[in-house]
């Protein structure tokens, strides 16, 4: 199974309704989150058809749990250092809607899988942490995902998933690097507009 699908298959039931709440910590929070959207997802079937619903639930309840500007400069690495500040906007926009896009078509992808929680570590002065978990699935092997949070202010946010040893971050980051390289940042920018732009 490519990255991708099996990117696409676990997205497709977390971090769709979290709450932040200063007394949640990284591994309630995910835990939470995951019993949340699974009960939405088997009790509500019909929103998974419903293109409009599922990029609103994707838009208010997914994206705001992400730290999107540090998600941003990890993936551009030196590059964010050496782009103004009107181009770090455009590139966070477009990054912001591939990423909407993509919450989008997993959401409708769930086709009931479960999460086991690995045991979690964490000191109390910690500000970051890692949630170990293992998807299971009829028929195949568990996928094994880690979520790494950060705390900001009061509540813990999403800077990076790993599946399978692999990074969300340093996926895109390879992904992009090679266009950055050879065009420049703006061209990266405009490829990603032209493709958020060919949705529906």
């Amino acid at each position: 199974m490519s990255f991708f699908k099996i990117f696409i298959l676990v997205l497709s039931f977390i971090f769709s309704s979290i709450l932040i709440a200063e007394d949640l910590g990284p591994q309630d929070l995910v835990h939470k989150t995951a019993d949340d959207v699974l009960l939405v997802l088997k009790t509500n079937q019909e929103i998974q058809a419903d293109k409009q619903k599922i990029y609103q639930l994707a838009e208010e309840k997914i994206l705001p749990n992400f730290d999107l500007e540090r998600i941003s400069r990890l993936v551009l690495g030196k590059t964010w250092r050496s782009i103004d500040e009107n181009q770090k906007q455009k590139f966070q926009a477009e990054f912001k809607t591939m990423l909407l896009r993509t919450y989008a078509v997993a959401l409708g992808k769930y086709k009931d899988q479960e999460i086991e929680f690995k045991p979690f570590r964490m000191e109390p002065d910690d500000k970051q942490a890692t949630v170990k978990t293992q998807i299971i699935q009829n028929g195949a092997q568990p996928i094994s995902v880690d979520y790494t949070l950060a705390k900001t202010d009061n509540s813990w946010k999403v800077f990076d998933i790993v599946i399978e040893g692999v990074s969300l971050v340093t996926n895109y980051r390879s992904q992009f690097a090679g266009e950055i390289k050879n065009n420049g940042i703006d061209s990266l920018i405009s490829k990603l507009s032209e493709k958020n732009n060919k949705g529906d």
